[in-house]
C-alpha cells in the first residue's frame, strides 16, 4: 500500500489520503486540462501549450535549491540510468547517475538539466506532456530518492511537492493529465492526479520490467498491464467499466504498448519473433508481424499518430517500421492502410502459397529498416516529421531517420547526437 507525504511546508504533514498536495503552479494547469477534456474539440495528439508561466522553459542547467548550480564541477559524461518519451514523443527524459535532463526532439536540443549536489541517480523520470510537472524515482548505487518513493517534482520550484511511498520498490510510472499510475513488481496503483486519491489496484505476474501502458486520448482512458498468467495481459477500460483479459502469447510478455486512444494494443513474447495487434475492445487479433526468425530481446513498441505503422527495436541492432491493416482513422479497424504497395511489400514473396509452406514463410515482414550497433538498448517512436522515426539509445545517442512508404528499404539518416557529450553545443 502507498502512503501520501506533502512537500510543501517542512516538517511532512499527517499522510492524509485527501491531503492537498499541489504547488500553485500545478493546480492551475490541472484545471485547464480538465477542461480541455470535457471539451469534444481537445485533439490530444497536438498539446496545446499551457500559459508561459506554467511550461517548461529553456533555462540553465544550474539553479538555487537541491540542484547544483556550478555547471563546470564536472564536466566528465554521465552514466546514462533511464529514457523515455513524452506522451507526444515530441520530448523525451533521462535520468543519470548524478539528476536528470530534458531534451526537444524536433529541432534536437537540451531545454535542461538538473544536476544534484550529492550527485544522486534518477532511476526513472516521467514528463507530463511539456509541463513543469515530473516524477522521479532513484536509481543506481547512490540513488537521489529511495527506489521505493515516486517524488513529484515542480521544476518551476526546483523541489519535490509531494511523494507516494511503497512497500517494494518503484518499477515504473506512467503519467495522463489525469492520472498517476505506479508500476510494483506485482502491483499496479492508479492515482488521481489532483488530489493523489488512490482509485484503483491491480494484481499482475511478476513484472520486473515494470510493463505498463496507458491511452493519452481525452475522455477515453485504457491501461494495460500484465494479467495473472504467462502471455497474458489485461485491458482496463475505465470509461465503461471493463476489464479484458487477452491471451496475446504462449511465452512471457515481454513489451506492449497502445495506440494514443487505446483502441489498438500491440505485444511481443520473450521469444521476440512476432508482433500481435489486437483490438482492445473486444481482443479481437487484427494482424501478426514477423521481426525476423531468431530470438530477440524486444525493447520498444510504437504506433504512428495514425496506427498505420508500427515501429520495433530489439536487441539485434535493427529497427523494423511495419505496414498495419488496420486504420484509426476509419469505423472498420480492418480497413487497409493508404499504400497498397507497402501493404505488398510488407508481405513474404512466397504468400501466395500460403497454407502450402510452414507460417514463417508467410509472415508479414517490415517495410523499413535502420541498422545499429548491437550493445545497446533502443527505443523507437514516430517523429513529428512525415515518415521518420527517432531513436534513442541508452548509450546516449540520438538518431532521426526517414523511410520510404512506398519502396521501403534501409532508412535514411537524417541526424544523429550524442546527447551526453559533455559541453556539445545545442
Amino acid at each position: 500500500m502507498a502512503t501520501l507525504s506533502s512537500l510543501t511546508s517542512p516538517p511532512f504533514s499527517n499522510p492524509n489520503p485527501n491531503i492537498k498536495f499541489l504547488s500553485p503552479m500545478l493546480q492551475p494547469y490541472l484545471e485547464q486540462q480538465q477542461q480541455k477534456i470535457g471539451s469534444p474539440e481537445t485533439d490530444d495528439e497536438e498539446d496545446p501549450s499551457p500559459p508561459n508561466n506554467r511550461i517548461i522553459g529553456n533555462v540553465s542547467s544550474g539553479v538555487d535549491g537541491n540542484p547544483n548550480s556550478n555547471n563546470s564541477m564536472d564536466r566528465s559524461p554521465a552514466t546514462l540510468l533511464h529514457v523515455s518519451f513524452n506522451q507526444d514523443y515530441g520530448c523525451f527524459a533521462a535520468g543519470t547517475d548524478r539528476g536528470f535532463r530534458i531534451y526537444n526532439c524536433d529541432p534536437f536540443r537540451e531545454i535542461f538539466r538538473r544536476d544534484f549536489d550529492n550527485a544522486g541517480g534518477i532511476g526513472t523520470v516521467e514528463m507530463l506532456f511539456r509541463c513543469n510537472i515530473l516524477t522521479l524515482v532513484g536509481g543506481k548505487d547512490n540513488p537521489q530518492y529511495p527506489p521505493d518513493k515516486v517524488m513529484i517534482w515542480d521544476d518551476h520550484q526546483s523541489r519535490c511537492i509531494g511523494e507516494l511511498s511503497f512497500r517494494s520498490d518503484v518499477r515504473g510510472v506512467r503519467l495522463r493529465r489525469d492520472r498517476i499510475v505506479v508500476v510494483l513488481e506485482q502491483k499496479i496503483f492508479v492515482y488521481n492526479f489532483a488530489d493523489l486519491k488512490l482509485l484503483h489496484q491491480i494484481e499482475t505476474i511478476a513484472n520486473p520490467k515494470g510493463l505498463c501502458a496507458v491511452s493519452q486520448a481525452s475522455g477515453s482512458f485504457v491501461l494495460v498491464c500484465p494479467g495473472l498468467q504467462k502471455g497474458q495481459v489485461r485491458v482496463e477500460h475505465y470509461a465503461s467499466k471493463r476489464t479484458k483479459f487477452i491471451l496475446a502469447h504462449d511465452s512471457r510478455i515481454a513489451c506492449f504498448t497502445l495506440s494514443q486512444d487505446g483502441q489498438l494494443l500491440a505485444t511481443a513474447s520473450t521469444k521476440g519473433t512476432l508482433v500481435r495487434i489486437f483490438n482492445t475492445h473486444d481482443g479481437t487479433p487484427l494482424q501478426e508481424v514477423r521481426r525476423g526468425a531468431d530470438r530477440a530481446e524486444i525493447y520498444s513498441l510504437s504506433f504512428s499518430s495514425s496506427a498505420q505503422w508500427l515501429a520495433v527495436s530489439s536487441d539485434k541492432g535493427t529497427v523494423h517500421v511495419f505496414s498495419l491493416k488496420t486504420n484509426l482513422g476509419s469505423e472498420n479497424l480492418n480497413s487497409p492502410p493508404e499504400s497498397d504497395l507497402a501493404r505488398t511489400t510488407s508481405g513474404s514473396s512466397l504468400s501466395f502459397m500460403k497454407g502450402v509452406l510452414p507460417k514463417y514463410f508467410c509472415s508479414e515482414w517490415s517495410v523499413a529498416q535502420f541498422r545499429l550497433l548491437e550493445g545497446s538498448q533502443y527505443f523507437v517512436a514516430f517523429g513529428h516529421q512525415k515518415n521518420t522515426v527517432v531513436i534513442l539509445g541508452l548509450d546516449g545517442s540520438f538518431y532521426r531517420c526517414k523511410y520510404d512508404p512506398v519502396t521501403g528499404g534501409e532508412m535514411t539518416q537524417l541526424e544523429y547526437h550524442n546527447f551526453l557529450k559533455p559541453g556539445e553545443p545545442f
